[in-house]
């Protein structure tokens, strides 16, 4: 089990520079959001970004289909970005464990922290890091 307080620059900088495709649960259209901002920066370092909202399923967000679900995905997921609460961690790790393509990285945004909630994940080989933002983490790794 990681110790989710630290985290290595290699850790992270593994994670960054293998993962391409990211599920982005909690995705919002409205450009004042903090998920707005980090998914338009994650797709303009090349990343594919499937936003997820179950209440903008349908719809785009910056061009990109919004999903209900992560099952409802058409691809195989590299690592999902978590703008819920920490109670809902725990759910999250749950749809992950059950998707049929298991993602690599369950990557919990800034005050998104729930060690137990994430123990299962973290049992079944998913890495993990929580109360991080991909978006400050990649330039000041220099990513």
């Amino acid at each position: 089990m990681a110790e989710h307080t630290h985290y290595s620059n290699e850790y992270l900088k593994g994670i960054l520079t293998e993962v391409k495709t990211i599920a982005l649960l909690g995705a919002s259209p409205k450009p004042d959001r903090p998920s707005f901002g980090v998914m338009r920066y994650l797709m303009s370092k090349g990343y594919r970004v499937f936003p997820v909202n179950p209440g903008q399923a349908g719809k785009e967000i910056l061009g990109q289909k919004v999903y209900a679900t992560m099952a409802d995905i058409p691809e195989a997921i590299d690592m999902i970005d978590v703008f819920r609460a920490p109670e809902y961690l725990g759910e999250v790790v749950s749809e992950a464990l059950a998707l049929p393509t298991r993602p690599q990285v369950i990557w919990g945004q800034l005050t998104v922290r729930d060690d137990e909630a994430v123990k299962p994940a973290e049992e079944a080989g998913i890495k993990v890091v929580m109360n991080r933002c991909p978006a400050i983490e990649m330039p000041r790794l220099g990513l």
